[in-house]
């Protein structure tokens, strides 16, 4: 029998756990409802009208008209249910699913645990106004709600959580009351205009220099912002990284032992790439290329993973062109760099091929050099981003059927289908994680080792 004084330390030891996973239970719970009830209030279009009505407490009556609101039911956090008429312009209220999606995918200046949104560093400049930096909730964006800014900082706003610049030089500089947000589509274009003084002002979309190429364009301003996704990477990047430092002093610690707690859990991935991976495609010089390989498949699998906590922000970074185009570029650069003689005859001259053939050989492998890691970044941006928008799709499902919050058989219906749908959806998602990692990584190393392989003609010629 144990002695009574260590029974009694035991039996309080597991009350405190016990207390504790209460409370932890209960916490997340709580954080449950709030984040559904966030989403239940979201049952509207974000394109097509305001979602900054009025600023409480910093704007003057003859720059916002407030009986157009209610200001007793916070439907949003920025704003009441009741919207009326912003500069006139009629807003609507029509549900759509795709433009929900993708507003909740997108890429912002603040950071969202479920409903919540919470402030980053702005880096903003323009050749004008030169660099700006400040937090983002200068703009007076509510905590609770969308990231709509109540105040112009220099001709900047923040819509939708997304700073854009007011393209109209006579807006007033400084911090300036703004009555709200009106979207409308000119010449297949979405443009976001700000309503001040009952006046529209245009604005430039978000910060892109991709000149056109992905439907963006150079904007009048560069945003070199800590954004939600950049802080996504920050985290998942500082957790791998005391994570993997903390096996690597275990390592120490335990020469010729066997792996034991967190050792355990992380060797078998490096096991699993260095044998399954490096070894097979790189041959004896997997060594020099192995570190880079289980950079990118821990970097990409931690992003995904991360992107699945519920009511954590939900970062859709490897679903963002520039993330996988960084990731794609790195693999290109280091194949061709590594690239042996072999490599580059086989890639211009073709030897062993008859001339009539080398005229179209030789195009096809230089496409092929750059189709490559194109494909790599095409691919993860794709699986990644269309999970994502599946599961906002399907949880639409619920204001679908609930016809915006007017039929509760409807919606509680479609709240059945889609958390059904939703949990089947973000199963397959963890599969996809791991998958994409895999994929991503594996293929790299083939180009690598495509690129590194000897061939000897002479011999086989003899």
């Amino acid at each position: 029998m144990l002695p009574l004084h260590r029974f009694s330390k035991r039996a309080f030891l597991l009350l405190k756990i016990k207390h504790r996973m209460r409370k932890i239970i209960l916490s997340f719970l709580y954080i449950a409802v709030l984040t559904l009830t966030g989403f239940a209030q979201d049952g509207h279009d974000h394109s097509g009208h305001n979602h900054s009505g009025h600023d409480h407490g910093h704007q003057t009556q003859n720059t916002q008209d407030h009986s157009g609101h209610d200001h007793g039911a916070q439907g949003h956090g920025d704003h009441g249910n009741q919207h009326g008429p912003i500069c006139g312009e009629a807003q609507d209220h029509e549900f759509d699913a795709g433009a929900n999606a993708i507003h909740h995918i997108a890429d912002a200046n603040v950071y969202s645990i479920g409903p919540f949104m919470i402030p980053l560093p702005c880096i903003l400049y323009s050749k004008e106004e030169g660099l700006k930096t400040f937090l983002s909730s200068k703009f007076h964006f509510a905590g609770y709600g969308h990231g709509d800014g109540h105040q112009a900082v220099d001709r900047y706003v923040l819509d939708g959580g997304t700073v854009r610049r007011i393209t109209d030089p006579s807006f007033p500089k400084g911090n300036v009351p703004i009555s709200g947000f009106i979207h409308k589509e000119i010449n297949k274009q979405h443009t976001s205009y700000v309503c001040y003084n009952n006046k529209l002002y245009p604005t430039d979309a978000k910060s892109t220099a991709d000149a056109g190429l992905f439907g963006g364009g150079i904007t009048s301003f560069y945003d070199f912002s800590i954004t939600k996704n950049v802080t996504s990477m920050m985290i998942v990047c500082s957790l791998l990284f005391f994570l993997f430092r903390s096996v690597a002093k275990a390592m120490e610690r335990r020469v010729g032992m066997a792996p034991a707690g967190l050792q355990n859990f992380l060797e078998p991935f490096v096991t699993f790439i260095r044998d399954e991976v490096a070894i097979p495609f790189l041959g004896p010089k997997y060594e020099k290329y192995l570190p880079f390989l289980l950079c990118v498949f821990l970097f990409i699998l931690g992003l995904n993973l991360f992107g699945q906590i519920p009511f954590f922000g939900g970062a859709n970074v490897t679903g963002n062109l520039a993330v996988t185009a960084v990731l794609a570029i790195f693999a290109f650069l280091i194949t061709n760099i590594s690239g042996n003689a072999d490599y580059w005859k086989h890639l211009f001259l073709a030897p062993g091929t008859p001339w009539f053939v080398k005229i179209i050989l030789i195009p096809v492998e230089l496409m092929g050099v750059l189709i490559k890691p194109l494909t790599l970044m095409l691919r993860l941006f794709a699986n990644i981003t269309a999970g994502h928008m599946v599961i906002l799709i399907f949880v639409s499902f619920i204001f679908i059927f609930g016809k915006n919050g007017q039929s509760i058989p409807g919606a509680g219906l479609g709240a059945v289908g889609a958390t059904l749908l939703t949990l089947f959806m973000m199963a397959i998602e963890l599969i996809v994680a791991f998958v994409q990692a895999f994929v991503f990584t594996i293929l790299t190393a083939s180009y690598i080792g495509a690129s590194t392989e000897e061939h000897h003609h002479a011999e086989a010629e003899h």
